[in-house]
């Protein structure tokens, strides 16, 4: 904007001083030859009397005094044909004056002056002096070097204006695009002083506003994200009594294990949709850690189920840019799938390996496989949430990873979670 606003004005002041600078010079040309010429007129007039009442040697001395002071060419013609001072041939112009008629005409050697000397007993005399181009012409380069040298300067002024009243504009807009990449970026406490014309900070007031209304909604929703989780409460507790009440120890144990672990995600849940604090520190957790403990979690349900597992984990510590708790949710969230969408009895394996530095996790099965086009959040072909998928891909894109979907060599469904390192 600033560029272009510069532009702008220097065509207007450009456009602007040629209209009115080059008729200045014009006019400054002019009135350099018109003075030439009334100085030579003047000089000319001077001898008048002189031609109209003196003697030849008389004229013949006043006119060599006066082309040696003004430094130009000064001939009388007499009505005798004698002609006195310089050398110079009977021009039209001298001819016309000899009738009785003075004038001014141009020639190739610069512009003549004649005058009619009339009360001569003899006839009319003739003066003629001429003016060179150079005595037309004294002073103009001079006057219009200062001339382009002010318009160079009315130029320079207009594009330091121009730029001060750019930088009142783009200074505003600078700070509502920094100010919209940090609520991009959640900085939802980030604000605008409203500044510039009265359009910019009506434009810095609707920013502001909007950004209060975005921190009300999320601490709304956030607030109906815990309450709603909190009502997952009291059947946990009741199915914690249910566990209880079991008279096989080992299946007490095992089904209070599970309520335990669902317990504490429901309080983790809460506690982020709640109080969103950053963590200190870059998140990062043991893939190898967390992976082989959900596997071994669901390692239960699928031999109850009659599943064969396949197991192919790296040994540890294989750190990942991902918090525990989130990536122990995208491993429950792919193992999930696999006992939701396909049959008893179907196998599965479970590979976990470090590749050119980042660590991948492949959940493959022998099931039907994935349905046809893409997984969007919230849209599931198979009666779910649609949310599994996109639990484990927004934990893949934290760490700087992805997650890709395919076939497995068996014909079912292949998931692959990339996860990237830890950042610094």
């Amino acid at each position: 904007m600033r560029a272009r606003l510069a532009l702008l004005v220097a065509a207007v002041s450009v456009l602007t001083l040629v209209a009115f600078l080059v008729p200045l010079a014009l006019l400054v040309r002019t009135v350099a030859a018109d003075r030439a010429t009334v100085r030579a007129t003047a000089d000319a007039q001077s001898l008048v009397t002189v031609v109209g009442t003196a003697d030849t040697a008389t004229i013949r001395l006043t006119v060599e005094q006066l082309a040696t002071e003004s430094e130009r060419s000064v001939t009388v013609f007499l009505p005798d044909g004698t002609v006195l001072g310089a050398p110079a041939p009977r021009t039209p112009a001298v001819a016309l004056a000899a009738r009785g008629q003075s004038l001014t005409a141009e020639s190739g050697r610069g512009r003549e002056v004649v005058l009619a000397v009339q009360g001569r007993p003899d006839g009319t005399g003739v003066i003629r002096t001429v003016v060179p181009p150079a005595e037309l012409t004294a002073g103009v380069t001079r006057s219009w070097l200062a001339l382009a040298l002010l318009g160079v300067l009315l130029v320079l002024i207009g594009l330091a204006v121009a730029d001060r009243l750019a930088r009142t504009l783009v200074r505003p807009i600078g700070e509502l695009s920094e100010v919209s990449h940090r609520l991009a970026n959640a900085e939802l406490d980030a604000r605008v002083t409203p500044a510039g014309p009265a359009e910019l900070r009506e434009v810095a007031g609707a920013l502001n506003h909007l950004a209060g209304r975005i921190q009300v909604l999320l601490v709304q929703e956030r607030e109906e994200v815990a309450d709603l989780s909190h009502r997952l409460r009291t059947p946990l507790t009741a199915l914690r009594l249910e566990a209880e009440s079991l008279r096989d120890p080992e299946d007490a144990a095992r089904v209070t294990a599970a309520v335990d672990g669902l317990e504490r995600a429901v309080t983790g849940l809460i506690r982020q949709a709640r109080w969103r604090v950053p963590t200190a520190g870059a998140a990062s957790a043991d893939a190898a850690a967390v992976v082989a403990e959900r596997v071994a979690f669901w390692s239960v349900l699928a031999e109850d189920t009659g599943r064969a597992v396949t197991l192919d984990l790296a040994p540890g510590p294989l750190p990942v840019g991902v918090p525990a708790d989130e990536l122990a949710a995208a491993v429950d969230a792919l193992l999930g799938n696999v006992f939701a969408h396909t049959p008893d009895g179907t196998a599965f394996a479970v590979r976990l390996a470090a590749e050119a530095g980042r660590t991948a996790l492949t959940v493959a099965d022998d099931g039907p496989g994935m349905p046809p086009g893409t997984v969007d959040r919230g849209a599931s072909t198979a009666g779910s949430t649609g949310l599994g998928l996109d639990i484990a891909r927004r934990a893949a894109q934290a760490s700087g990873g992805r997650l890709t979907l395919g076939a497995a060599p068996s014909g079912g469904a292949e998931v692959r979670l990339e996860l990237g390192p830890p950042r610094p």
